[in-house]
């Protein structure tokens, strides 16, 4: 019988994370609604639907499927993977790059597969980069079949009343990076929790849900906070000095929503991960992969597992979405870089509770002010990271330049998202404003109007 997990192995995994700078890597996820032309979700099985999107990558470009009950529900390929989310969003996750241009490269390459399979900008289908589903109701949206969502769909409604829309409705972009060890993953988690309400403004990019407005930059912010506080926001390990010790308490603690029976998902009835360890079920003990798989199942502003997650913006174009990441890249790259921005975060830390910064971004966007116009912090912001990727990364510099233009503006790319809609907000019109375009390198619409 293999050798029971405990809190201390646990903790000392964390501090094995760590990789030398020289072998640091960059990955993207991005995410992305299937539509159809009336804006109406594209279900598994329908033709030309979401199965036989995924088959036919797999035909056409040699991708692996990802097999459950004998159904495609994911691919892998090159080091990357293609995804579903509950309610039939696609994200791309990409193979761990040296550099943003790699990284920002093969992203164009996936998406140009994604845009040939549904035959470009004829097609009956929609590829849309937004925050939150901007049409139907969530009740509408039917499920991806994954066991795991079977199980979240029941225990998610009862911890938030908008949990089923976050699993169904929502869409964002994330990004992943190496640290060093347990002092540099505290500095840059300290960073980054700081100014996450500050990425969600930036990039806030969600106002339109159910045909309507909604009144919010980012909706999809709001609905999160509307999901389980248990597991998403700001837990007590992001806040403070962070340290190994804490994080893999809060892991610890949380109550699991599921564990592996066989090769199927089931309840774990509320227990924590620690009662589980410490007590075993029904004479079970956890493994290293139950721990790998619990810690999936928590959906904080950052998350901490090999590497750091940034998960706190909505999804946007695919230039403005390359540009947060070489945002954070010279944030969390380069160490003056990474001081510099320490410091804008304190004195931003200053506006309020996390909690209530979030709740201005969801509102706002980069129109939220306090003592000082957000749009100023941004800018302020782009141009440390801007400078750091001088240093650091000068190669990849340009690609930062798509956010610059758009904090300029003074405004997030919700704003272009609401003319848009109310110049004409039949989804006919409305959605091949907002949809991929063909192009070298893939772009998006939306990002000519952002």
């Amino acid at each position: 019988m293999p050798t029971p997990l405990s809190r201390e192995a646990l903790i000392e995994a964390f501090h094995s994370y760590g990789r030398p700078r020289q072998d640091w890597r960059i990955g993207g996820e991005f995410e992305r609604f299937l539509l159809h032309g009336d804006g109406g979700a594209v279900s598994y099985e329908e033709p030309r639907g979401v199965r036989w999107v995924l088959e036919q990558l797999q035909a056409r470009h040699g991708w692996t499927p990802t097999l459950e009950e004998g159904r495609p529900i994911g691919l892998t390929g090159g080091g990357g993977s293609i995804t579903l989310e509950p309610g039939g969003q696609v994200e791309l996750s990409g193979a761990p790059h040296r550099s943003l241009r790699a990284m920002a490269e093969e992203a164009w390459r996936i998406e140009g597969q994604l845009i040939g399979v549904l035959g470009g900008p004829n097609g009956d289908h929609v590829w849309a980069a937004l925050g939150m589903r901007p049409y139907g109701s969530v009740a509408d949206v039917p499920w991806m079949p994954k066991s795991r969502y079977r199980v979240m769909r029941d225990y998610l409604p009862g911890r938030g009343e908008l949990a089923l829309t976050m699993m169904k409705s929502t869409t964002s972009f994330q990004a992943n990076y190496d640290y060093a060890d347990e002092a540099d993953c505290a500095a840059k988690v300290g960073l980054l929790a700081s100014l996450s309400p500050l990425f969600t403004a930036i990039f806030a990019n969600s106002p339109i849900q159910g045909g309507r407005e909604t009144g919010y930059a980012s909706t999809r912010a709001h609905v999160w906070t509307r999901t389980d506080p248990d597991r998403t926001g700001f837990p007590a390990a992001l806040r403070g000095a962070y340290s190994h010790e804490a994080w893999v308490d809060y892991l610890l603690d949380v109550p699991m929503m599921f564990l592996m029976h066989g090769e199927d998902y089931v309840s774990a009835e509320g227990r924590s991960f620690r009662q589980w360890m410490e007590a075993g079920i029904d004479g079970v003990f956890p493994g290293w992969e139950d721990w790998a798989l619990h810690q999936t199942s928590v959906f904080p502003e950052v998350r901490i597992k090999h590497t750091l997650e940034i998960r706190g913006t909505d999804a946007v174009s695919h230039p403005l979405s390359i540009a947060g990441i070489a945002l954070w890249t010279g944030l969390l790259h380069d160490p003056v870089g990474l001081d510099e921005a320490t410091l804008l975060a304190a004195d931003f830390c200053r506006q309020g509770t996390p909690e209530e910064r979030l709740a201005l971004a969801a509102r706002d966007g980069l129109g939220a002010e306090t003592d000082r116009e957000w749009a100023d912090w941004a800018a302020e912001l782009v141009e440390i990271a801007d400078r750091a990727l001088a240093r650091s990364m000068p190669a990849d510099r340009s690609l930062i330049e798509p956010l610059r233009e758009q904090i300029a503006s003074g405004e997030s790319p919700a704003a272009a998202v609401v003319r848009l809609f109310r110049e004409d907000p039949r989804p006919e019109v409305f959605l091949p404003r907002v949809a991929y375009r063909p192009a070298a390198p893939v772009v998006l619409a939306l990002s000519s109007v952002s």
